[in-house]
């Protein structure tokens, strides 16, 4: 198979990673299908979608007609198995947990095609922890967009011991046509490259902060002024989802038992109160209602 035949490509999760990814499907002249439960999160990404592709044209990053044109390609809907059975290549991008996804993509298995390339959005979970819960091991592999998919350019492929070549390749090819920029890990770990860097900064920012070295608003200043950083630790951690991040930090915990990995007091209290950052108006910061940039 070749990546011409990949025409199909299916979207799981309409949240903030999903309906971006499915729209840069639909923008790369794939028929694109988003699929979530949630009806009123579907009806949202098509709000969201619908303003972020309006702004681009109003900038000249798209005429009219290519707007409509990847409309046209892009549906919507809650039945998985609508989604998947004709799918060539699926990207799932649910919720950071690992029995919710190795459940997904169990059924996934026995809905999809025998060719079609299964591949997780995990910026963390490692793609062999889910393909064991299928029979096509060769065919999956971990497609990590970094957040905004829309505005972001780097995808992180990566391959386990039983990812095939192909896979890989097919992978990176379609990171292409979606005019991203695919790097490729042929090993595995937990994080992969970009989050471990990343995660690395936040847990010492976090221990500054906790230890009462520093406030969290003066450690951002410091890595905007002094490191160059485009934003800080904390206001990328409002940004990101503070939910997403306490869910990495669970699953590496639950992997390594090293208490260093443990969500720290802070992020457990954002938690508790249920401010995640910008989605829900506040985290560290306060924020007034806003899209998120596009």
């Amino acid at each position: 198979m070749n990546t011409i035949e990949i025409k199909n490509i299916t979207v799981l999760g309409a949240g903030q990673m999903g309906h971006q990814i499915g729209m840069l499907s639909a923008l790369g002249g794939y028929e694109t299908t988003i699929q979530d439960l949630n009806e009123a999160a579907l009806q949202n990404a098509k709000d969201k979608l619908e303003s972020i592709m309006s702004k681009w044209i109003l900038k000249g990053k798209i005429s009219e007609d290519q707007k409509l044109a990847a409309f046209s390609r892009l549906s919507f809907t809650t039945s998985l198995e609508n989604a998947a059975k004709q799918a060539d290549f699926v990207i799932e991008a649910i919720v950071e947990k690992l029995d919710i996804k190795r459940e997904v993509f169990k059924k996934l298995d026995e809905i999809t095609p025998k060719h079609a390339i299964l591949a997780s959005n995990s910026s963390t979970i490692v793609n062999s922890l889910i393909a064991e819960k299928t029979n096509r091991a060769d065919k999956i592999c971990n497609m990590h967009f970094f957040f905004p998919p829309l505005v972001m350019d780097c995808v992180e492929v990566v391959m386990s011991e039983k990812t095939s070549e192909e896979t890989a390749m097919l992978t990176m090819d379609v990171c292409k046509q979606l005019n991203r920029t695919g790097v490729l890990l042929r090993k595995e770990i937990s994080g992969f490259v970009a989050n471990r860097i990343l995660g690395a900064l936040q847990r010492e920012a976090v221990s500054l902060f906790e230890q009462g070295i520093c406030d969290y608003k003066d450690i951002d200043i410091i890595c905007r002024k002094a490191l160059n950083h485009p934003i800080g630790p904390f206001e990328l951690m409002d940004l990101s989802g503070i939910d997403v991040g306490y869910y990495v930090m669970e699953q590496r915990f639950a992997e390594t038992g090293d208490l260093a990995d443990k969500p720290p007091v802070c992020i457990e209290e954002k938690i508790k109160a249920g401010h995640l950052g910008r989605k829900t108006g506040k985290g560290f910061y306060d924020y007034p209602k806003e899209g998120v940039k596009s």
